[in-house]
């Protein structure tokens, strides 16, 4: 099964793919003059900018349901995959992968926004609805939404739920079958309670772990101050084939770094879009910027944090997939969560592996909350038109995922790590084609949005002024908004 899979992989994953991500992300930083950089300081601000209502959810809520869903194992295990099969200098490849993901992220979020839909009171919107409704093909819209249904309930909690049996088996001796059953319990509480019930638990969930992990990240780099800039030259050289152990390994070191950062951050690949698509703004690209935002927030942040801990400690080997080792430092252990908690036990002896473990159970349960999430949007959008409302594909669907998650407690590491990226990449080849032919209406959004700061407003959505077809949701908002306008006036007349 890992060998049919990896194989799989192979074509998938191929250095094509790796480039189309480096690639579209320059475009588009390109093409809107590189707003990432432009706008920080509005991205940091917009965060608190809106707040939840009867039908969608704050933009601080949407970053914390999307963070739930990057900060997760990838910050922690993925980086030490990247590592330990691309160098050092994957570490790089990973922060270009970000920065350029960032003007991605921005523009598939707007889309979501702008094509967004209400279904049964709640806002929608992802890939499917963007796909269906700026491209008219329905049958594009619906292969997407089948093969993201599969991928986020089956195939991508599997990495999740295996990193923490590890961790937790390695920390305090917990057989992953009983690890299993107990995120069975408490997912299914959550899960069974709507996108409310979600957004809630990762708003409370997500600024604790993500602080509480970046101060054991600082305590473990103040102690090891002095490796510091030698581990900054090592990743800069390694990325470019300068350093002499690294050398024969730059191709490694771009495609892991690529691949993991795409894992991490999610830019590009369509499925960081669903939960801020359900965020109430007054403009769409007010939240394609806080989710830009969110990209910074993950890569270059925690998984820099992470990968300086790894290696300013030594914690980690290095070798080609199928190849010897190029450096052994810690001997037989497989790469992943282990390395980050042999990383922090060299400072806080008996700490490390507890903490670690216990975080990344946090950071994968947040993830697997974001997973459900985009399942369920994705079912909403294939029994979007029935007129009957049936409740069992909903209920298949949890009953599903709990199952997937109790069988990837107990399967090996390895098949967990390339079921992930299979699924992963699949749905990345998909969403990057609905990109690049929707990358019109995005800039034409991004251009209503600056035309209107440039003088002095608070940006509004208003598709018919600007000649924007499609987008049902915000042209009902204009006419009733302006109906009430108009109501207001002639109260203040008489």
């Amino acid at each position: 099964m890992e060998a049919l899979v990896n194989w799989l992989n192979g074509y998938i994953w191929s250095p094509i793919l790796v480039y189309i991500f480096l690639g579209i992300g320059l475009f588009y930083s390109i093409a809107t003059r590189f707003l990432q950089l432009r706008y920080f300081k509005e991205m940091a601000i917009l965060v608190f900018d809106s707040k939840s209502s009867a039908s969608g959810i704050s933009s601080f809520q949407a970053l914390a349901l999307s963070l739930g869903s990057r900060v997760g194992v990838g910050t922690i295990a993925g980086v030490a995959t990247a590592i330990a099969y691309g160098g050092p200098g994957a570490v790089f490849w990973m922060w270009v992968t970000s920065f350029f993901g960032a003007c991605t992220s921005f523009v598939e979020t707007t889309l979501a926004q702008v094509y967004k839909s209400k279904h049964d009171g709640e806002f929608r919107g992802g890939p499917p609805y963007y796909i269906e409704k700026g491209l008219k093909m329905k049958w594009f819209a619906i292969l997407f939404a089948i093969v993201t249904m599969i991928v986020s309930s089956v195939l991508l909690p599997g990495v999740q739920v295996n990193a923490v049996s590890s961790s937790m088996n390695n920390a305090f001796g917990i057989e992953p079958m009983i690890t299993g059953i107990v995120f069975v319990l408490v997912l299914g509480l959550v899960i069974f309670g709507g996108i409310k019930r979600i957004a809630i638990a990762s708003e409370f969930l997500v600024p604790i772990k993500t602080i509480a992990y970046l101060i054991v990240c600082l305590i473990v780099l103040f102690a090891n101050i002095h490796e510091l800039p030698g581990v900054i030259v090592l990743i800069f050289k390694s990325a470019f084939g300068m350093d002499a152990t690294f050398g024969g390994i730059i191709g490694s070191a771009i495609a892991w770094g690529v691949k993991r950062g795409v894992y991490a951050n999610a830019a590009g690949v369509g499925s960081e879009t669903f939960g801020p698509a359900a965020a109430e703004v007054s403009h769409p690209a007010k939240q394609g910027l806080v989710q830009a935002f969110s990209v910074y927030i993950d890569t270059l942040i925690l998984c820099s944090a992470t990968a300086f801990m790894i290696l300013v400690t030594g914690m980690y080997n290095v070798g080609e997939q199928g190849k010897g080792l190029i450096v052994n430092n810690i001997g037989n252990v497989e790469a992943g969560a282990i390395n980050t908690q042999m990383a922090v036990e060299t400072v806080l002896p008996g700490f490390g592996a507890p903490f670690i473990a216990i975080s990344l159970t946090l950071f994968a349960f947040t993830t697997l909350l974001a997973y459900y999430y985009t399942s369920e949007t994705c079912l909403a959008f294939l029994n979007r038109n029935r007129k009957i409302k049936m409740i069992w594909p909903s209920y298949i669907l949890r009953i599903a995922m709990v199952v997937a998650v109790f069988y990837s407690s107990v399967k090996t590491s390895a098949l967990a790590w390339a079921l992930g990226d299979t699924g992963l990449g699949s749905m990345a080849w998909l969403n990057i084609i609905a990109l690049l032919l929707l990358s019109k209406p995005a800039f034409k959004v991004l251009k209503d949005y600056e035309s209107q700061k440039k003088k002095g407003k608070d940006p509004v959505f208003n598709p018919v002024k600007i000649g924007f077809k499609d987008a049902d949701f915000w042209e009902r908002e204009s006419v009733e908004k302006e109906s009430s306008d108009q109501k207001d006036r002639k109260v203040i007349s008489s």
